[in-house]
């Protein structure tokens, strides 16, 4: 395994559409595991493909709902059901430092593929629904900045709620 570049805003490539996964290889398998790698040394809770310069539709995250947390791959995403809605803050190891309220559903459910090709559903509540929406939109060359509908200082924000660390 080994760490990869994340490509920050301002790269051409976060802006372009994923191609399907249609080989499920050694590849494939040494892409997800550096992807792994790579969001375990970030700090973050997803990563997606074209973060790291690999326009394929290839995601892992942190289910943070999980005991333990668990890491989820996920091959060909996409969200086939969605429902409440959550006003969140929001960051993206693409975009550092900047923050916003974005409004995302409070449940989603995605289908995608594993690594070997199988297919599966998996549903997720609050800032598992908001991470499976904003990492399947890296695939389709989108940031959350998009979304954005109020910037906020994240120093600030934390003083306010007397909390540590940094929304994902």
């Amino acid at each position: 395994m080994a760490l990869r570049k994340i490509l920050t805003q301002g790269d051409e490539q976060l802006l372009k559409r994923s191609r399907k996964v249609e080989k499920f290889d050694a590849r494939l398998h040494t892409l997800i595991d550096d992807m792994r790698e790579t969001l375990e040394n970030s700090g973050g809770v997803g990563l997606a493909a074209p973060q790291v310069g690999v326009l394929r539709r290839v995601v892992v995250l942190l289910d943070v709902n999980q005991e333990p947390e668990e890491m989820v791959e996920l091959v060909n995403p996409e969200v086939v059901e969605q429902s409440g809605e959550q006003r969140i803050v929001e960051g993206c190891l693409s975009v550092p430092g900047v923050y916003g309220y974005v409004t995302r559903p409070t449940w989603a459910r995605i289908r995608a593929q594993d690594r070997d090709g199988n297919w599966f559903e998996r549903e997720g509540e609050g800032i598992v629904a908001q991470c499976f929406c904003h990492e399947t939109e890296h695939l389709d060359g989108h940031l959350f900045t998009e979304k954005v509908e109020e910037y906020v200082d994240i120093e600030e924000l934390q003083r306010e709620d007397g909390e540590e660390g940094e929304p994902e």
